[in-house]
């Protein structure tokens, strides 16, 4: 033990990595591969003053690993790092610059939303208290996904909340999703990110949060107490738990808040830049994920890393997965090219401590590698369709050769997961990139002037149609049509077979204007407007219906792509096509008709799903029903949704024929047969 600065110091344990407490004070280990010099600076938990600076002495150096404890410190301290090294490709060594712990499990700084900060690490000191929390642990095949922004969800003055835009609001809002049917919350980014970080125009923030300056820490600003955001975050996934929902963590592994060679050094760069990222032969930052940088994730330092802090949320948070944003950046190797078995997924997905977490990939990145269905999976990670997305919307707006692709679609993509199930396809039509489904059915265009960047960014074509007037009207035929699209899409996505996923405020209507990009806007276009559940409680009904009636028909809900072929004595087999007439369905260029006949012989279940995208009305020949049974109607987009409970549905006067409006969807459901 020797004294430095008035500190006593001795050699630290070199696991785990960041800084703990530890019985005579609190252990500090950093790695660095190519460092030379690295100092602890201690700095005031109240404002960010330096209290001391402690250099690490050679002989505390194990391998890459700096370790040290600080005897007699107590955990109520801030801290940072300064690192130095040689020059030399790929090197950025700022020896003057505060650098955040890379393994640091709180973060000082950020606590007020929108105000300029300087960041510390922080040592955390916790002893939250989980009760009787015991995670959902829900079958795939009854998942069904909510994504949510944590202050966007309360943050508008219509959520009644005490506390709006924070985890303990978010907790308030609980019971909406219970009633909704919904059973896994997917959180955008937690991660502590740099709110006030958007260089596009004045007023604009980072709203969305996916640039972060930790993988470890929960954003600060999302707590209503500012000092205690890891009490808040695990206090919210504690409740959701409660009520039978899991939590999923958008997680961003693939770049961080530092940019390329003109953004911030805030700690990774600082600490080992040619470890932490991709570089080029002139060590130049290599940029797949479209904001600057891009991480090395395959490097071994850098896997081990990554694997550390998503156990870490897996035990410390107790959450039940994590939606990767870009995950194909993780594929990629040393030179910048895909790898065909990339360490880090596998590692991922045989992590024992991993093992019950859902994992969840977005299989493209920003440099166009797109690996849809064809992404090293494991039999273990799911992925979000995009190819879904797109064929739902082109069908419903009447784009050509959309019929057959829908229909692959509606029975979980055996095209892309034929060997691994329904469930490894996570469906949606919309999500935070993109248009709101209300927008979707509202505007041919988007309109993202707002943004700074002179509407040349956000998604190109999205499928979408405003059906007949670009934006706001009062045409009551137009809103009725927009409405019904609207409904369309949501009955299509809620009884495919395979993950559904909606868009948190899509259920009752919320409107981004047009605006496909709202990442960088922190108000009334992002935050959700709750007033619009009460005007729109018929959508809410609605979808709620959809769910239960999901929940009900084990049909909607099979783990196995149905196959067009019977079995023995069955009266249908798992799957078949129509169209106007039984056994006769239209795969044609200009087809925007689908009939499809999901039958299970055990239990005895069969629903008829009927989409109409035409301009007219379509009078189709229904199936001859199982027997014993009539056909009974679910829903009508072109309805009212009725009142009867899901089990009582009307039986259709006609049994031979039924008329489709034109731009809808009818559902229908073998019954027992009225007075049988």
């Amino acid at each position: 033990m020797t004294t430095t600065n008035g500190f006593a110091v001795r050699p630290g344990r070199t696991a785990p990595l960041g800084a703990v407490a530890v019985d005579d004070g609190v252990n500090f280990a950093v790695v660095s591969r190519t460092a030379e010099r690295v100092w602890l600076v201690l700095l005031s938990p109240r404002d960010g003053t330096e209290i001391a600076t402690i250099p690490f002495p050679g002989e505390y150096r194990f391998g890459a690993v700096w370790a040290m404890t600080v005897v007699g410190l107590p955990a109520e301290v801030d801290y940072a790092y300064r690192v130095d090294g040689p020059d030399g490709t790929g090197n950025r060594f700022a020896p003057d610059a505060l650098l955040l712990d890379p393994h640091g499990t709180a973060v000082a700084g950020g606590e007020i939303w929108g105000r300029a900060r300087t960041y510390r690490s922080r040592v955390l000191v916790d002893d939250f208290d989980w009760g009787a929390d015991r995670k959902p642990r829900i079958p795939p095949e009854d998942l069904v996904i909510y994504e949510a922004h944590v202050r966007g969800f309360t943050r508008h003055p219509s959520s009644g909340t005490r506390v709006p835009g924070t985890y303990a609001g978010f907790r308030d809002k609980i019971p909406h999703l219970a009633r909704l049917g919904v059973n896994c919350v997917e959180l955008m980014p937690v991660f502590e990110f740099d709110d006030t970080d958007n260089s596009a125009g004045e007023g604009l923030v980072n709203y969305w949060g996916y640039d972060p300056v930790s993988f470890l820490a929960p954003k600060a600003a999302y707590a209503a107490d500012p000092q205690a955001p890891a009490r808040e975050l695990k206090e919210l996934v504690r409740d959701l738990h409660a009520h039978g929902i899991e939590v999923v963590l958008d997680v961003v592994f693939n770049h961080t808040a530092e940019g390329d060679h003109r953004g911030p050094t805030l700690s990774w760069r600082g600490v080992d830049n040619a470890t932490y990222y991709l570089l080029g032969p002139g060590g130049e930052d290599c940029n797949y994920s479209g904001t600057g940088n891009t991480v090395n994730a395959n490097d071994p330092v850098v896997r081990s890393y990554v694997v550390d802090c998503l156990r870490y949320w897996a035990t410390e948070y107790r959450v039940d997965g994590f939606r990767f944003d870009l995950t194909s950046a993780l594929t990629r190797g040393g030179d910048g090219h895909a790898l065909e078995n990339p360490p880090l997924l596998e590692q991922i997905a045989h992590d024992p401590v991993l093992a019950d977490c859902r994992l969840i990939a977005e299989p493209w990145d920003a440099a166009g590698l797109y690996q849809v269905g064809r992404f090293p999976h494991h039999q273990r990670w799911m992925e979000w369709n995009g190819r879904y997305r797109d064929a739902v919307r082109r069908f419903l707006v009447g784009r050509p050769d959309s019929a057959g692709e829908l229909a692959t679609r509606l029975v979980g993509s055996p095209d892309l997961y034929g060997e691994r199930g329904t469930t490894a396809s996570v469906n949606f039509v919309t999500c935070h990139d993109g248009f709101t489904l209300a927008d979707w059915a509202a505007f041919d265009h988007k309109h993202n002037e707002a943004n700074g960047e002179d509407g040349q960014d956000g998604p190109g074509d999205e499928a979408s149609w405003n059906c007949g007037v670009e934006g706001r009207t009062d045409d009551e035929g137009v809103l009725r049509l927009r409405e019904r699209q609207v409904r369309n899409a949501l009955a299509l996505l809620l009884l495919s077979h395979g993950v559904p996923m909606l868009l948190g405020g899509d259920e009752f209507g919320r409107t981004q204007l047009g605006n496909s990009n709202a990442y960088c806007h922190d108000g009334s276009l992002t935050w959700l407007d709750w007033d619009m559940a009460d005007r729109n409680a018929g959508l809410v009904e609605f979808v709620r219906r959809c769910l239960a009636f999901r929940r009900a028909h084990p049909v909607l809900r099979r783990t196995a792509h149905p196959s067009g072929e019977a079995d023995e004595g069955a009266a249908y087999p798992p799957v078949s096509w129509h169209g106007r007439r039984p056994g006769d369905p239209d795969w044609s260029t200009a087809s925007g008709l689908l009939v499809a006949l999901l039958h299970q012989e055990v239990p005895g279940d069969t629903v008829l799903v009927i989409a109409n995208a035409h301009a007219e009305a379509e009078e189709i020949a229904l199936p001859e029903v199982p027997p014993g049974t009539g056909w009974h109607r679910f829903l009508d987009t072109c309805r009212e949704p009725a009142a009867t409970p899901i089990g009582s549905e009307e039986q259709l006067p006609d049994q031979a024929r039924i008329v489709v409006a034109a731009h809808s969807v009818v559902v229908l459901v073998a019954g027992e047969e009225a007075g049988g």
